[in-house]
């Protein structure tokens, strides 16, 4: 059985940052295109019990897979 899991809604700025959200509406209310966001699932165990840089760690790491993946 596969671990419950939540979402965040993550951006990458030019940078190379990793900005989390926890929702589509948060983000655009601080001025983020909803178009600019990827939903990544979280963990449920990540997510309760993770720091904020483990969370941006794990969806950095999920961001290059969906990159790499991308022809």
């Amino acid at each position: 059985m596969e671990g419950e899991k939540d979402i965040l809604f993550v951006r990458r700025d030019k940078d190379g940052a990793v900005t989390l959200y926890i929702d589509e509406d948060w983000a655009a209310e601080r001025g983020v295109d909803p178009s600019q966001l990827v939903k990544i699932e979280i963990p449920r165990e990540l997510y309760a019990n993770g720091t904020v840089q483990q969370l941006r760690e794990y969806a950095a790491t999920c961001l290059e897979s969906l990159d790499n993946s991308t022809p």
